[in-house]
């Protein structure tokens, strides 16, 4: 799969500003769907990760017939049955907003013990260029925080309460690229850039 330039479908600008900074090695040209004129939203309606980040890859390459990278990723909460899983950003039944999610969240963890608050990050990353599709998944684990432990980063609520394993410090207080190297969407991403440049 040769790339030059590559599309990032998400509308989510915290999750674009990630994805285009772990994407610098590849020495491609990165562009969001504001940069090409999108603002079609693709609804998630898969009952996996991946299916949600395989249809909105294909979606965005349909509509603009460029390499397109999508992800898909979600949240599970062992104290909670792995919910909300697959439907994170619409847990409550709709497209919630950051805080809404955020409060959900704490609400529904309220009175667990901080030894109890297991979760574990999950993406799942589809590349496609119209005749190849690479898929790749990357996982984290850690425990959501009694309290908030910093503002929320637009489009990332529960960064800022999920501590990673081996970590004293929740997802955004690490820099980009720190958070890169060991979340669950560096992961998947990562294994996207080593593909594409054994494949190069």
């Amino acid at each position: 799969m040769k790339i030059n330039k590559l599309l990032v479908a998400t509308h989510n600008p915290g999750k674009f500003v990630e994805i285009k900074r772990q994407l610098t090695d590849l020495g491609i040209e990165v562009v969001s769907l504001k940069d090409v004129g999108i603002d079609q939203d693709f609804e998630e309606t898969g009952n996996t990760f991946e299916d949600n980040a395989r249809g909105k890859a294909r979606f965005y390459y349909k509509l603009a017939g460029i390499p397109t990278i999508a992800d898909d990723s979600g949240l599970e909460v062992d104290a909670l049955g792995g919910e909300p899983g697959v439907k994170s950003r619409r847990w409550p039944g709709y497209e919630a907003g950051d805080q809404e999610l955020l409060d959900l969240l704490v609400n529904k963890l309220k009175g667990v013990p901080w030894e109890k608050r297991t979760a574990t990050f999950i993406a799942t990353a589809v590349i496609i260029d119209g005749d190849k599709e690479i898929v790749t998944r990357g996982e984290n684990r850690g425990k959501i925080g009694l309290k908030l432990a910093c503002p929320i980063k637009p489009g990332i609520p529960w960064a800022s309460i999920f501590y990673p394993e081996g970590h004293d410090k929740v997802f955004s207080q690490l820099s980009i690229d720190d958070k890169n190297k060991i979340s669950h969407r560096g992961k998947a991403l990562n294994k996207v850039i080593k593909e594409l440049k054994e494949n190069d």
